[in-house]
Order: C-alpha cells, then sequence, then structure tokens
C-alpha cells in the first residue's frame, strides 16, 4: 500500500477545503488576512492530492505487473520449471512489465514458488517509491509503495493412453453413405463392405475402393488417430504428460489377435508416424476361417495383461490408465458355448461382450469408448439376418441399439461416445480425449 503519510495529507485536504468553504461564506474584516495564511495548508492540500493520484496510477501498473508475474509462474508452460526456476522466470516477468514505467523506482521484488503434490501456487512481492512534486516542501519527498499478488494452479496429470483400434473387415464399410452406395452399385452382389481379399484380383474390394476413391472407415480411424497425437501434443503442459501405445487385431484374419503397432511412449510424434500403418485387415481368401477376425473376448484380455497398474496420475512413474477402445461393437469369433446369438458352427456374431470391460475398470484402468455406429446394411442379405436383429430389428437404433447398449455399458461414467459417419471420427476421438483429461485433473 501508499504509505501512511498519504492518509494524513489527504484527511489534512480534506479539512483545508473546509476551513477555505467557511472562510469564503465570512464577511469580517480579518478575513482576507486569515484567508492569506489558510493558503498555504490548502494548497499544500491540493498538491498532495495530485502527488496521491499520480502515487495511484504507479500502483496500478506495479500490481498488473506482480498479477502478470504470478499468473506467468503458475501458467501451464511454466510448470516444466523447477520451483527455482520459476521464481526467477516471475521476477524477470515483473521487471519487465515494470520497465515501461518512468515515474516511480522498484525497491525490491521476491517471488515465493511453492510446489505440492496438489499444484503451485506463486507469490509475488514488491516495494517501489516513487518522488513526490509537491509535498517535498514540508520533507515528504518520495511516497512509498508496496503489493503483492497470487496464483495457483494444479498440477498436470500423467496420463497413458493404450489406444485399441478396429481394423477388423467390418471397418472396410463405406465411412460415409455415399461411399456404402458407392461400393453396393459397382460390386456384383451389392457389397458394401470393401473386403480385403488377399486371393484372386476380382475379389478383392479394398482394392476397388481404392480405385473407386471411397473412403473406408479404417481411414478415417487411421487419420483421426494420427490428428490424436497432434491434439495430445498441444494439451499437454509438460513435457511427458501423456504416454501413448497403439494396438489393434492383427494383420490378417489367418494371424488374428491383439497386435501392437507402437509400444508405450512418450514420442507422440513418433505414435503418429506408427498411426499410419493402421489398415484394414485382410484375409487370405473369402470365408477364410468363416471371416471369424474380430475376437473382442480374447483382445481384450491379452489388453488386460498389457496394462499395468495404474496409478494417481501425480508424477511421471504413477501415471493413470486409460483403454482408448474405437470400434463398431461387433464381435464375429468363435464362442460355441457363450455365443447370445450363434449363427453355424460355432460362429458367433454378437456384441461386445461387458464382463471383460469390467475386469479391468475394477483394476482402476479407465475405459473411454468411442463407437462408430454400425450402419444397417439393407441390401445384404448377411446384415440383415444376423445383425440386424440386435441392431435394429426390435430395438430403435437411435436409443435402444443391442451394440450401443453394451458399448456403452463397456465405458467408465462419462467417457462414451457414439459417433455417426457424417459426424466425424477426429471430432469425436479429441473431444473424448479432452473429457478424459479434464476428469482426470477434477477427481486427482
Amino acid at each position: 500500500m501508499i504509505g501512511s503519510v498519504l492518509h494524513a495529507v489527504r484527511t489534512l485536504g480534506r479539512n483545508a477545503a473546509a476551513v477555505a468553504a467557511h472562510l469564503l461564506r465570512d464577511r469580517r474584516g480579518n478575513v482576507a488576512l486569515m484567508f492569506g495564511i489558510s493558503a498555504i495548508p490548502i494548497t499544500l492540500a491540493v498538491g498532495a492530492s495530485v502527488d496521491y493520484t499520480l502515487a495511484s496510477k504507479a500502483k496500478a501498473k506495479l500490481d498488473a505487473a506482480a498479477d502478470a508475474a504470478a499468473l506467468a509462474a503458475a501458467s501451464h508452460t511454466a510448470l516444466k520449471l523447477s520451483a527455482t526456476d520459476a521464481q526467477a522466470f516471475a521476477i524477470s516477468v515483473f521487471n519487465q512489465a515494470a520497465s515501461t514505467l518512468t515515474d516511480a523506482s522498484v525497491g525490491t521484488v521476491t517471488a515465493t514458488v511453492t510446489d505440492t503434490t496438489q499444484g503451485r501456487s506463486v507469490d509475488v512481492n514488491y516495494t517501489a517509491s516513487r518522488p513526490t512534486k509537491f509535498v517535498g516542501i514540508v520533507g515528504i519527498k518520495t511516497m512509498a509503495i508496496n503489493g503483492k499478488s497470487y496464483a495457483a494452479s494444479g498440477i498436470p496429470t500423467y496420463i497413458d493412453f493404450y489406444l485399441l483400434l478396429d481394423n477388423t473387415p467390418s471397418m472396410g464399410v463405406g465411412a460415409t453413405p455415399s461411399d456404402v452406395s458407392t461400393m453396393v452399385n459397382n460390386t456384383p452382389d451389392q457389397c458394401a463392405f470393401a473386403c480385403h481379399d488377399m486371393s484372386a484380383a476380382p475379389n478383392d474390394y479394398y482394392s476397388l475402393a481404392k480405385s473407386l476413391g471411397v473412403t473406408m472407415r479404417i481411414d478415417v480411424v487411421r487419420q483421426a488417430t494420427q490428428n490424436l497425437m497432434d491434439t495430445a501434443t498441444s494439451t499437454a503442459a509438460v513435457s511427458g504428460q501423456f504416454r501413448m501405445a497403439i494396438y489393434d487385431f492383427g494383420t490378417s484374419v489367418s494371424n488374428a489377435g491383439l497386435t501392437k503397432i507402437f509400444s508405450l511412449s512418450s514420442s507422440l510424434s513418433s505414435a503418429k508416424t506408427a498411426a499410419g500403418n493402421i489398415d484394414l485387415m485382410s484375409t487370405p481368401y473369402q470365408n477364410y476361417n468363416s471371416d471369424q477376425g474380430t475376437d473382442f473376448d480374447n483382445a481384450l484380455v491379452s489388453m488386460n495383461g498389457e496394462i499395468a497398474t495404474p496409478g494417481d496420475g501425480t508424477s511421471a512413474s504413477s501415471p493413470q490408465k486409460i483403454l482408448f477402445f474405437v470400434s463398431d461393437g461387433v464381435a464375429d469369433a468363435y464362442y460355441p458355448s457363450s455365443c447370445s446369438q450363434p449363427t453355424n458352427g460355432g460362429r458367433c456374431q454378437e456384441p461386445l461382450t461387458v464382463a471383460n470391460c469390467t475386469t479391468m475398470k475394477n483394476r482402476g484402468i479407465k475405459i473411454a469408448v468411442l463407437y462408430t455406429t454400425y450402419l444397417a446394411l439393407p441390401t445384404n442379405a448377411w446384415y440383415m439376418t444376423w445383425i440386424d436383429p440386435f441392431n435394429q430389428g426390435p430395438y430403435n437404433p437411435s436409443v435402444n441399439s443391442k451394440i450401443a447398449q453394451n458399448m456403452q455399458a463397456c465405458a467408465s461414467p462419462g467417457f462414451y461416445f457414439e459417433v455417426s459417419p457424417t459426424q466425424g471420427i477426429s471430432t469425436a476421438m479429441n473431444a473424448l480425449f479432452q473429457k478424459v483429461v479434464a476428469t482426470a485433473r477434477l477427481t486427482k
């Protein structure tokens, strides 16, 4: 604060003004003499008021410099600095901001930075002085100014993300209704799927889709995953805050199973490069292994084994663990004894089994689910027989789809997102990522 002298000067000013008003109303003979005598304190009071106003303006500028210094040291960027370095940074910010002030001299500036497991707090204190213009005649050569500012921020939450991306044959469907129509109109059996058949070229609808410029859902997932790495990079408050690992269901139906594309690492640029290798699972030939290539049960069991015990996220050595699961939610595997709706010979096409998700969540692993809505394919006889009953059939597809129900039940509370082809998978992935990060900070 400006010194107590100012309070006395202001009081003097108010009293002198009252005296002056009284004298002006008085008409007796000694008024002139008395008024002349009183002119000195009146002039002093007016001058003190000017000095006070100028000092107040200087204080306002110095307070703004203190605020800027405290906020800078508590910012996400500054969290990368040690407490000692952050203190020096705060003082330098204050000095730079105060350097434009020409009518006051800074005395001392101190910054106290305290880091705890809950976050960082910053206290900035300063003293300064300003030479007087008027009250110097009574011995008050300077006015003391002092102030302080406080800021705080939470320590960033460290999180390991394990991306499990569905690249099974059903992800070869056209990404939009227009892409689906293009495939249906250009295949002899009106197939909407770009099946990656490695046998005779005419049966390789994957290559056909490429030649027709059709965007498949797997193409969108690939690009969305790469974009996610950019989002994570820009969101991270400190180096190494987020680590990524990428998995899919295998390169071919012949070796289907959880497959690691990128090992857990804080190098998000390397993760982005690796994500460029995400592609549709191939099959040696049509109907190989009865097209059973989407084994959610075994993949999730294996995924559980890949994820270490979660931490509380307060440090790089104790990160939270998030399974980020992107899929259309329909298993297609050999489940002869447990299938809710078996097709033939033990082949099972059914919504995701939630029990394996529950096992992971019970370990403290959070699961974020991005459900890429399973498109209705009314021209596909197999779809209408085996998938439609639990995707539409007796269910309302926008509300009660059994596929959507199970995918949501797999997710941790608040971490479920459904996206249709026209909504944008990349936008949805980024939104879900940001929600996970924000929730982690609130609950840490």
